[in-house]
């Protein structure tokens, strides 16, 4: 198994984020995260990714037991976030914001310098890989539609050996045809092993994208089921009551 977590809790002060979830993902699986406002999705999301340390229970990639103090240490493990706002410097042009902190460097008399050709022909190359068509890779991202901003982002979580990409509302305020690119970008990363979540309202994206549907409600999963054996109703079902009624 690639990821598993067991018996995570969360606290933020009296508040219980989350209580003793088991979660798991498998490589080259996609699993939508569903669930109403509040239910731990995301606090459950920023544990995978290193944003928060959990306060009960053991994380294992790979069979190994794993803890993570910050994103940066969850990187390395190619786990990767992919926020809704995307988290792009507007001002900046498309290769920087995909080499944002990982710039490729060419040696001259007494420093390093950034060797922009080269990242941005690698940002070309990234982009091919996934599928992603964009304008040149020196064009700001502030001119760039929606759409092709988030490809911007996907490109800079999945471009560095991701073995993992984590997705939140990642169809929110996107076009009909940009969901479309989206949902090609996911099952591209599927074909090359990585595994994706994708936390989302839209049941329609997940049912269009997902291998396994989990459920989640008051800090626990209350449920899951692989796509092709369930339907929207009884996913929703789940949301609302917090039962499972085949459980």
């Amino acid at each position: 198994m690639f990821l598993e977590l067991k018996n995570i809790s969360k606290y933020f002060g009296a508040v219980r984020a989350l209580h003793q979830v088991n979660f798991h993902v498998e490589k080259g699986e996609v699993i939508g995260l569903v669930g109403d406002n509040a239910a731990g999705k995301s606090t459950l999301m920023k544990i995978i990714s290193g944003a928060y340390t959990p306060d009960k229970g053991n994380i294992l990639l790979d069979g190994e037991e794993r803890r993570w103090g910050s994103p940066r240490e969850a990187r390395e493990e190619g786990i990767e976030m992919l926020y809704q706002d995307f988290s792009l410097i507007p001002d900046l042009d498309v290769a920087t914001n995909i080499f944002l902190g990982r710039e490729p460097l060419m040696n001259l008399p007494g420093l390093n310098v950034i060797n922009k050709d080269k990242m941005e022909e690698d940002a070309i190359t990234i982009l091919k890989k996934l599928g992603l068509r964009l304008p040149p890779p020196d064009s700001p991202v502030k001119d760039l539609s929606g759409g092709q901003q988030q490809a911007v982002a996907i490109a800079r979580a999945t471009g560095f050996d991701s073995r993992l990409v984590i997705m939140d509302e990642p169809t929110a305020s996107l076009s009909a045809a940009a969901i479309e690119k989206l949902r090609r970008a996911i099952q591209n990363l599927k074909d090359q092993g990585v595994a994706v979540i994708i936390i989302s309202h839209r049941l329609e994206d997940i049912f269009e994208t997902a291998d396994r549907v989990v459920v989640m409600k008051y800090g626990e999963i209350v449920g899951e089921r692989e796509a092709h054996k369930t339907d929207e109703d009884e996913i929703v079902d789940m949301i609302v009551t917090g039962r499972d009624q085949v459980a």
